[in-house]
Formats: C-alpha cells, sequence, structure tokens
C-alpha cells in the first residue's frame, strides 16, 4: 500500500499525565487519518469541521480515509478567514455537530488552520460539556503553533482570543504535504511563528533558521527538522505551564503589539496572525533596545531576518488606516497578560533571552508606538 511506504512520522510527545497526546509530523497523514483515529474510537462518528478552502482541497481525502476505516464522518463547513472566529460561528458549528448527533465517545475533528482549530477545539469544549478532539492542522502556523497546547476560543469585539477553553487535543496529525498548497503569503505567516521559539530562548536555532529558511520553504527534510524543534519546543513548556500561569506566557513574545495591530485592522486580510506577530517581535525587539535591555543590533538582526523571508516589521508596512496611538493601547489594555491594568509585555534581554516583563509604563509604551508611527 501507498502509505505503508511513507516514511514513518516524527513523534513529539505533549507530556500531560492522563491527558498527554503525540503530535505527528510528516507526509502522506492525511490518509492515515482513518486507521489512526480507529485504533483510539473504533466506529465512532467523528464530526468534522473545516473551511470551504481546505474542504476543496482535502476534505475528500480525510472522509475517505475515514469511512474505509469503519468510521462515519459528518462535515460542517465555515467561511474561512479570521472572521469565522465568532458567536455566530461557533453556533453554526455546534448546531452542526448536535444535528450529526455527536456524542462524547465521538471525536471532532479540527481540518484546517488556526481559526479551525481554535474555533473547532472551542466547540469541541463546550459540546454536552466537553467531547475530544483531534487537531489536523493545514496551515504551518497551526502546525507549529495554534494546534498544539489547547488553547481554543473565538473573538470578541474587544480583542482576539478573549472568549475561550483550555481544552487539549487528543491528538495531533501534521501532515507536511499539505504546505505545498499554502500560498506563500500564508507560508511567511505560519513561518513567524517559527523564527519566535528560536527568538524566545533558542539562539542556536535562530541562527539555524538564518541560514536554511530557504530550504524549509522549499520543504523536505529541513522543513520537517523546523516544525518538529518547534513543536518539541512548545510542547515543553506546555507540559511546564499548561493553564498559563507561569512561563507559558513566554510564547505570547510579539502577541501583544500583534494582537492589538490585529485588531485595529479589523480581523482582515489586510494583516494575517504571523504577519501581525513578525511586526510584533520587531517592535518587541526595538522596545527593549530602547529600553536598554538589549543591543541595538540584536533588533536590527530580528527585523533583517523577518525581511528576508518576506514579513512586514513595522506599522507602516500595514495597509490602510489603523487606530490611532490612543486607540492601540486601548487594545494592548485587553491583552489577556493585562493583569488589574498593568501591561505585561514579553521583552528580550538578546536573541534567545525573552523574558516576562510586568508592569510596564503605559507612557513608555505610548511614546514608542508614536514613534514606530512615523
Amino acid at each position: 500500500m501507498l502509505a505503508d511506504a511513507l516514511p514513518a512520522p516524527t513523534l513529539v510527545p505533549v507530556g500531560l499525565g492522563a491527558r498527554a497526546y503525540q503530535i505527528a509530523i510528516g507526509p502522506g497523514l492525511l490518509r492515515e487519518i482513518g486507521p489512526r483515529l480507529a485504533r483510539l474510537r473504533p466506529g465512532a462518528r467523528v464530526g468534522i469541521v473545516t473551511d470551504s478552502h481546505v474542504a476543496e482541497r482535502h476534505l475528500a481525502t480525510v472522509e475517505a480515509s475515514l469511512r474505509e476505516a469503519g468510521l462515519a464522518p459528518t462535515t460542517v463547513t465555515v467561511s474561512p478567514g479570521e472572521a469565522s472566529k465568532s458567536f455566530d460561528t461557533l453556533q453554526q458549528v455546534l448546531d452542526g455537530l448536535l444535528a450529526a448527533r455527536i456524542e462524547r465517545r465521538d471525536l471532532v475533528l479540527a481540518l484546517g488552520g488556526g481559526v479551525v482549530g481554535d474555533l473547532a477545539g472551542f466547540a469541541a469544549s463546550v459540546l454536552r460539556r466537553g467531547v475530544d478532539f483531534v487537531q489536523v492542522p493545514t496551515s504551518l502556523l497551526a502546525q507549529v503553533d495554534s494546534s498544539v497546547g489547547g488553547k481554543t476560543g473565538i473573538n470578541s469585539r474587544h480583542g482576539k482570543n478573549l472568549i475561550g477553553a483550555f481544552h487539549q487535543p487528543i491528538l495531533v496529525l501534521a501532515d507536511t504535504d499539505v504546505l505545498d498548497t499554502l500560498p506563500l503569503r500564508e507560508f511567511r505567516s505560519g513561518y513567524a511563528e517559527v523564527a519566535k521559539y528560536g527568538l524566545i530562548d533558542n539562539a542556536a536555532f535562530f541562527g539555524w533558521l538564518e541560514r536554511h529558511w530557504q530550504e524549509v520553504f522549499r520543504g523536505g527534510a529541513s522543513r520537517i527538522e523546523a516544525i518538529a524543534t518547534s513543536c518539541s519546543a512548545k510542547a515543553d513548556v506546555v507540559a511546564r505551564d499548561e493553564f498559563e500561569t507561569g512561563d507559558r506566557a513566554l510564547l505570547n513574545l510579539g502577541h501583544t503589539f500583534g494582537h492589538a495591530l490585529e485588531a485595529g485592522a479589523g480581523f482582515s486580510q489586510r494583516l494575517l496572525h504571523g504577519e501581525a506577530v513578525a511586526i510584533g517581535m520587531a517592535q518587541a525587539f526595538r522596545f527593549s533596545a530602547a529600553q536598554g535591555l538589549c543591543a541595538p543590533q540584536d533588533a536590527e538582526r530580528v527585523a533583517a531576518h523577518l525581511k528576508a523571508v518576506g514579513l512586514p516589521t513595522r506599522i507602516p508596512d500595514i495597509p490602510g488606516e489603523l487606530p490611532d496611538t490612543e486607540g492601540l493601547m486601548a487594545l494592548i489594555a485587553q491583552d489577556k497578560k493585562v493583569s488589574r491594568g498593568a501591561l505585561t509585555f514579553i521583552l528580550a534581554r538578546g536573541i534567545g533571552a525573552s523574558f516576562i516583563a510586568r508592569d510596564v509604563d503605559p507612557a513608555t509604551v505610548r511614546a514608542f508606538l508614536d514613534a514606530e508611527r512615523g
């Protein structure tokens, strides 16, 4: 069989005791979904949540694999894009899963990028007070970040991911073949999250990316290595701090600035999540340099690498109008890391030396944003 000829996937464990699971990374995994899930839930109903773009490319393969393994799939298809992380779409998904009679012994399967994963995972967390789900991420961003760690949720007009729950998947299947169908802009967006893992606490990995990023974009062994390294880094943090009460917040490097910019751009195609994170990471390093925490050369090196792969690094790189500085400050104040009004940022003492900075002076941030707007 063709599946038998495929190389064994790279496996990354997520150590959460009784709720531990594996991330399988490699080519051809969509065709193996049926047998893998049948081993976990023989004869189960599987409620697939996907978007129309992903469905067009990959749904037939997944449904066929599930049926051949004796599983009963039903699909709920949503519109692509960040706007689907809403109450209205959540209700659509829940109604579809209930109509399909997905029960506690069944499975929800998130087939798509980060939006679908967050939405389907949140739906699974509240459906019948909790149904197990499987992440099948189809974007680079989802494979290295949002599919791992159990953060699920939707957006509010007040900000990104402010409504949600921690609900761990029981399995993550990252098929690297599907990344070949991604538009270049989407792949670049995901790459920002890959670079993040080097900037947090792995300077050697960031240096490796500077040398090998073109090979990561082309695919093959370097791509698998980059994804596996990223997943392993996230898995280690999640195992230490599942509910983000400590150093898991480091994974939000670039996200405080980035989420405010995303919200300011209306969660639209003007600014993809990874693009916002790229600007946010560059800003975090420039802000750190301005505060004397890291060398200006470090901030320049971060921005140079992100620019080299085609990512934005400054607010003026975002097309269209954005809120003024006070508007951005109001959005930053809604960040999930804010505690009793005190601003928390992930800053850096150098590449691979990020840290959690609590009670950051709003006036200093305001002045920095004024300068950043150019």
